[in-house]
């Protein structure tokens, strides 16, 4: 298992080469355990899948909350690289804007459910495994000894990235409003972010009080998959306002030139080239290139967030090998 580096002064292509993430060796994970945690006061199951890395040592954790009509599978491509860099993942499923959700009512029920009543219960979720976390070991549950609950990380794609956000201290309303802000997450990476309705707020009276560190993922293809009208959301370019009007300090965007918004679901298996079937080949050669990409990048960010990984953060401060022209790093 990966340990924590300090020195600043180690290559970056050394630090890479211990990132399997460029190449995973997936027979060499143990298999991912499957919960069905209870919320006794809202009535409330929550399936989860809870992956650790290889190895008997305390390692940190991230919670991922997947996209709207998504469910467990996704983020699994990064919940396997980040196992490989030392860091555990706890995928979260919400019932209401799952994949339930879309069997049941098609893209329309999905429509109603990209709410805020279904964001406020998402980011209840959020809180509630955060109590059980606490609370689940003292009991006695072996399966969750390893974690370290001074090193927790969210990150989620699309509506899971609004759900990120809203932990990390989104606001809401015109002047920022009330939030939904926890403040046990030491940091965030939004996969597919999006600013606020301009009807309801400007980005920066929303991210205002955001003061944590905060992973952008997107890229020019990354559109609004429930678009019908807006014009500028039909491409990913709008997505960056988040970044942009996050305030001064620990911040990056990684953005990637002919990604689409499934670059960053992080599917795995049958989901996965069910979406790899629709692209030309040239496409999915692009998409693979993408994906590693984005499982370096965020694997060094929770190394260097959660493990105090000081290489990991030198290696942040500079452009990722392999990018193309036309894709960008920023770190503020």
């Amino acid at each position: 298992m990966l340990r924590p580096m300090h020195s600043p002064l180690v290559d970056r292509r050394q630090l890479l080469a211990l990132l399997p993430a460029l190449g995973l060796n997936l027979s060499a994970q143990a298999a991912p355990t499957e919960l069905r945690w209870l919320d006794p006061v809202r009535q409330r199951t929550l399936p989860l899948r809870l992956r650790l890395p290889p190895g008997n040592s305390t390692v940190p954790l991230v919670l991922f909350s997947h996209g709207l009509g998504g469910s467990l599978d996704g983020g699994t491509r990064w919940a396997e690289a980040w196992a490989q860099a030392g860091i555990a993942t706890l995928n979260l499923q919400h019932s209401g804007s799952d994949a339930e959700q879309l069997h049941s009512e098609g893209l329309r029920g999905l429509r109603t459910a990209a709410s805020g009543e279904q964001l406020q219960a998402r980011c209840a979720d959020v809180v509630f495994v955060l109590d059980e976390l606490a609370r689940r070991p003292a009991a006695g549950d072996a399966a969750l000894a390893r974690l370290r609950l001074d090193a927790i990380g969210l990150a989620g794609h699309s509506f899971g990235a609004h759900t990120c956000l809203a932990v990390a201290g989104q606001g809401f309303g015109r002047a920022g409003g009330a939030s939904l802000l926890d403040p046990r997450p030491r940091a965030f990476a939004a996969f597919s972010p999006a600013p606020p309705n301009a009807r309801v707020s400007t980005p920066e009276a929303a991210f205002a009080a955001i003061r944590r560190p905060v992973l952008c993922l997107t890229g020019s293809l990354d559109s609004d998959p429930l678009n019908r009208d807006d014009s500028t959301r039909q491409a990913g370019g709008w997505r960056r306002a988040v970044y942009d009007a996050l305030p001064p300090g620990d911040k990056a965007e990684l953005w990637l030139d002919g990604a689409d918004h499934f670059s960053f679901g992080g599917l795995a298996g049958n989901g996965r080239a069910r979406h790899q079937s629709l692209r030309p080949a040239a496409a999915r050669d692009q998409t693979e290139r993408h994906a590693k990409h984005i499982a370096e990048v965020s694997s060094l960010w929770w190394r260097a967030q959660l493990l105090g990984d000081g290489a990991a953060r030198a290696a942040l401060q500079t452009r990722p090998d392999g990018l193309q022209t036309l894709d960008e790093w920023r770190r503020a």
